[in-house]
């Protein structure tokens, strides 16, 4: 079964260089389990559809309206435990990711206990993203549905348009709450409750359930009388937090606000926070491929071991696909949104660009199954990757010189596609920016395949039966 252990990243438009609202994360679960990536076409039903959860473990069913939008979505290879859509843009230029899993304090599960039946990560995005034209109205159907529902797991969901960005957490049972990322703001997030105080007066920013104060004050569930922290009311603070969390959100922000002095196993540190100067889309991608470099805990750094495998990664082995996701203001929304999106572990692959706006996604984004198949784009990138860990630091100048020439290629065919796809709209637009996706997806794979024999290649001289000899004896 699907669990997610992930990180995830939100800026404001007022916090990028180029008034960008993004939106990411690192979807983790296990080292060889394949991702896809697909299209689902706008579809328009006559009879009534309903939601029918494929998780043995759930039975979750809901009804659906009878229009349903294009959407892009990464399901698992197989749909056994569920369909696990996690992360896409939909028609409207609506971007959505879930989800991230967090954990309930026991106090809270006692008092209103994760629904059997409920909504869980492996419908939301299925149920919600096509049917919202907003970032808001994601937010709003969601927590209807969990209102109604339940949830059976306790989790975090990002939704992002043009002008804003939400993240929603959702307690146990019928409670969540969302806050707005403030425009000039951002978060770095873990895989524990982060928004802090809610202030229920204040519409434009916060949205919650109907019922969420009366149940908190009935159950006697909030340790302050003149605050309602929904993180210290519904989070956990233990030491697994301290290893596994914490620290995840102190490097990010380490990297953007450097100037805020703290330390990595703090319960203290803000779910809002301000860079020190403006983000990009490369900042966010760093974020999620890093693994705390310059610092001791860098598990291929040089660092003591005891320091080197103190703390949980941000990019790690278990994680399947990592996703970026852009949208730029004052666009079509069909150029608006980039799906930047890198198969397997995201600091031994690479972001490739997907436009909101494409008509399908190359084959190999929709082939790949549990064993490796060199086919799979998931497989092709995940390759490279245990071909660097086998001899890490004699295989990463190659790695890295790749990446690099193709984190520039994609820059460059993002200018040209933005410029030309300006001059197109309609059928011409969406044929276009498909075109380049499927090019921009087969330089990807094939300077990947290329790095992969020259890798092989270079590792046949580095086996432990080598045997160097003096060639002047």
């Amino acid at each position: 079964m699907n669990y997610s252990a992930c990180t995830s990243i939100l800026i404001g438009p007022r916090a990028t260089m180029d008034g960008s609202v993004i939106i990411g994360r690192n979807e983790d679960s296990k080292a060889a389990w394949p991702k896809h990536f697909i299209v689902h076409p706008a579809t328009t039903a006559t009879t009534p559809q309903t939601f029918v959860s494929k998780d043995k473990d759930n039975g979750f069913t809901m009804p659906l309206p009878l229009h349903a939008a294009k959407y892009t979505a990464t399901p698992e290879w197989t749909d056994e435990y569920g369909l696990f859509e996690e992360d896409g843009f939909n028609e409207y230029g609506v971007a959505m990711s879930a989800t991230e899993s967090t954990y309930s304090n026991e106090r809270v599960l006692g008092a209103d206990p994760l629904v059997k039946n409920g909504i869980g990560e492996e419908a939301m995005v299925t149920v919600v993203l096509p049917y919202v034209k907003t970032a808001r109205e994601g937010v709003a159907l969601l927590g209807q549905i969990v209102e109604l529902y339940g949830t059976s797991e306790s989790s975090g969901i990002l939704f992002a348009d043009q002008k804003e960005a939400w993240y929603l957490e959702t307690g146990a049972g019928h409670n969540w709450v969302a806050q707005r990322i403030p425009d000039n703001g951002y978060a770095v997030i873990a895989n524990q409750m982060a928004i802090q105080t809610i202030d229920f007066n204040d519409p434009d920013n916060f949205m919650f359930a109907r019922n969420l104060q009366s149940f908190v004050a009935e159950n006697h569930l909030n340790p302050h009388s003149d605050r309602f922290n929904w993180r210290e009311i519904f989070g956990t603070q233990d030491q697994s937090d301290l290893y596994y969390n914490t620290p995840r959100v102190w490097y990010g922000q380490k990297q953007f606000t450097p100037a805020v002095e703290a330390q990595p196993q703090s319960f203290d540190l803000p779910f809002i926070q301000y860079a020190d100067r403006l983000l990009s889309v490369d900042d966010a991608q760093d974020y999620l491929s890093s693994h705390y470099q310059e610092t001791p805990y860098d598990p291929v750094g040089s660092g003591t071991k005891e320091q080197r495998t103190k703390f949980r990664p941000i990019s790690l082995a278990k994680t399947q696909e990592s996703h970026v996701l852009q949208v730029r203001p004052d666009m079509d929304p069909a150029l608006a949104g980039i799906q930047w999106l890198a198969m397997g572990v995201a600091a031994e692959s690479v972001y490739v660009p997907f436009y909101s706006g494409i008509e399908s996604t190359p084959e190999s984004y929709h082939s790949g199954k549990v064993t490796y198949d060199s086919e799979s784009a998931y497989w092709v990138y995940k390759h490279v990757g245990v071909l660097l860990d086998a001899h890490y630091h004699d295989a990463l100048p190659a790695v890295a010189a790749v990446q690099k020439e193709l984190r520039i290629a994609f820059k460059q065919s993002v200018k040209h596609t933005d410029a030309v796809g300006r001059q197109l709209s309609g059928p011409e637009l969406n044929h276009f920016l498909t075109q380049q996706a499927n090019e921009n997806a087969a330089l990807g794979i094939r300077r990947y395949r290329e790095l992969a024999a020259t890798l092989i290649t270079q590792a046949t001289d580095l086996g432990p039966l080598n045997y160097h000899q003096d060639l002047n004896l």
